[in-house]
């Protein structure tokens, strides 16, 4: 329920509270007041497209706060606290939504919910949980056939929203097994040919059966290889340098030499003693380097002549698999990948055949709860006819007869029904459809009929009617003041009008006041009592605040209204 909207320098409202609460709220005024700038007010808090012209000639900005009575839990705060904003808990399971939007001249938009920042977007997911708007433009959105089938499902209640989900569940699987059986079909001839390409390259891998970084090894291996008479030659240089089997002065004997001296001086210096250790350990290391360079010198000469032709002739086979893959590692990923994508492929003949087994028990399952969708829909049209043209009788439209048909149509996401909603407007008349033959005053007094009876098995906290009343006068117009206070009674009703036979039904009448300066003319919103209240009715009835026969007949309204 709205409790409050603050309007600051939107079209010609300079700034106006609204103070709403519940029942049946009126909002009137002069033509040009800024009766439809409330309107704009509330779509912009419901996440509507802003509008810079809205902002008010000569300010910066503007905007528009609102205050909702929430239940403390449920889908809105779970909403609103997933966007980071919060709720204020009243007691009684009932909490405080602060929503807002300001609106620059220059077209920036900026979205408040429960006090912190927030996409439009969210006040637009919130709006299906707290407000639903009718315009003139809804009255003509009701001309079409989708409108007409959301009236009758919301009608219909569980009964159709369980067989719509039943269907909308078999319907999008039947349609993923077709698709997948469509693409497996129509590129089986490709599928095939990646197949056989895969198993050629798989092949040609395993053929040559290559292990992690073997290129790199070969390539050190091929540049030892081509390079072996000169490392043969420093290895024999130092080797001989280190350990020499002539009678030629090596690095060991030398070494050995000085450290015997060291060792008979250590005698006399204690000092000497510590590099005499030094140099037997400079032995030892110069001996374990003389043994390794003897054994790579040894393996040298075991290498053959013929050992590099065949270290190429494998760099030349691995080289062949880079240039097919990019890299070694490449290849070998694709031997791993590879494998698994060849299975899925050779599956194609198995999975054409599950799929089609699929596709025709799935297709048999969409006939089944298409059938549900449609029974439950015939059987909830019947009831939402009956229903409205009941309604409508109080409506100033005692002989109008509504019919809901409901026929076959080509299979869709939401079932193979068109729904249509006739209207027989008097005896006799044939039953046409109400998107080409109902005038503007009986499209209003059917939408209004409909939103009453739907509303006693799918409430909704909200209805706001702009101009519901467009088309109509007198006693009809009674009659759909009369209809909004019953709407009233299980929702918060909000209708901007122009008729005082629908204001006199309001428990809380305000009126948007048109003052002007010379220039600029701006508008506040005030809320009407005893004689005020009056002399507006009396203005609307006959353009004259003041008249004597004006004011009785606004009072004999307010009479009428108080009784409802």
């Amino acid at each position: 329920m709205i409790e409050e909207i603050r309007l600051r320098d939107l079209g010609v409202i300079a700034g106006a509270s609204l103070p709403i609460g519940p029942g049946f709220t009126a909002i009137t005024g002069e033509t040009g007041a800024g009766k439809t700038m409330v309107v704009t007010g509330l779509g912009l808090l419901l996440g509507q497209r802003a509008d810079s012209g809205a902002v008010r000639s000569g300010a910066d900005q503007a905007v528009v706060d609102g205050v909702w009575i929430v239940p403390e839990s449920g889908p809105v705060v779970d909403r609103v606290r997933e966007s980071g904003g919060d709720v204020e808990p009243l007691g009684n399971g009932r909490a405080e939504l602060y929503l807002g939007r300001t609106l620059s001249a220059e077209g920036r938009s900026r979205a408040t919910v429960g006090g912190r920042t927030a996409p439009a977007g969210v006040l637009a997911d919130l709006a299906d949980h707290l407000v639903v708007v009718h315009g003139q433009s809804d009255q003509l959105r009701l001309k079409s056939a989708a409108a007409q089938r959301d009236a009758l499902d919301r009608f219909g209640g569980a009964a159709i929203t369980e067989a719509l989900a039943a269907y909308r569940s078999v319907f999008d699987a039947w349609r993923r097994a077709s698709a997948d059986l469509e693409m497996l079909t129509t590129e089986q001839d490709a599928r095939a040919r990646e197949a056989e390409e895969l198993r050629a390259a798989i092949a040609a891998i395993e053929a040559v059966d290559p292990t992690p970084g073997e290129d790199v090894e070969l390539a050190q291996r091929a540049d030892r290889l081509a390079n072996v008479e000169e490392l043969r030659r420093a290895a024999a240089t130092a080797h001989t340098a280190l350990s020499n089997e002539d009678d030629a002065p090596d690095a060991q004997t030398l070494i050995a030499e000085a450290r015997r001296e060291l060792e008979r001086a250590s005698a006399s210096d204690d000092a000497l003693r510590a590099h005499a250790a030094t140099l037997e350990e400079i032995g030892y290391r110069i001996a374990d380097v003389a043994a390794e360079l003897s054994g790579y010198l040894a393996d040298l000469d075991e290498t053959g002549p013929h050992e590099l032709a065949l270290v190429e002739e494998r760099r030349a086979t691995l080289a062949d698999l880079v240039r097919a893959h990019g890299s070694l590692a490449e290849a070998l990923e694709m031997l791993s990948t590879g494998s698994a994508r060849l299975v899925e492929l050779d599956d194609d003949s198995d999975r054409i055949d599950r799929l089609t087994a699929d596709r025709d028990r799935l297709r048999g399952e969409v006939d089944n709860a298409a059938d549900a969708l449609t029974a439950a829909r015939t059987a909830a049209a019947a009831r939402l006819a009956d229903a409205v043209t009941e309604e409508l009788r109080h409506l100033a439209l005692p002989d109008a007869r509504l019919t809901v048909a409901v026929e076959p149509s080509a299979e869709t996401v939401s079932g193979r029904d068109d729904v249509t909603i006739l209207l027989a407007p008097h005896p006799g008349a044939d039953p046409r459809p109400v998107a080409r033959g109902a005038s503007g005053g009986e499209l209003s007094r059917v939408m209004l009929a409909i939103e009453v009876v739907i509303a006693a098995t799918d409430p909704v906290p909200t209805f706001v009617f702009d101009e519901v009343d467009a088309g109509i006068g007198g006693a009809a117009a009674i009659e759909v003041g009369r209809r909004l206070a019953q709407l009233a009674e299980s929702s918060q009703v909000i209708a901007v009008t122009h008729l005082a036979q629908v204001a006199a039904f309001a428990n809380n009448h305000l009126t948007v006041v048109k003052a002007g300066d010379g220039s600029v003319t701006a508008s506040s919103v005030r809320r009407l009592e005893g004689d005020e209240r009056a002399a507006e009715m009396a203005r609307l009835l006959s353009g004259m605040a003041d008249s004597d026969a004006a004011l009785g007949h606004a009072r004999e309204l307010l009479e009428l209204g108080s009784r409802a």
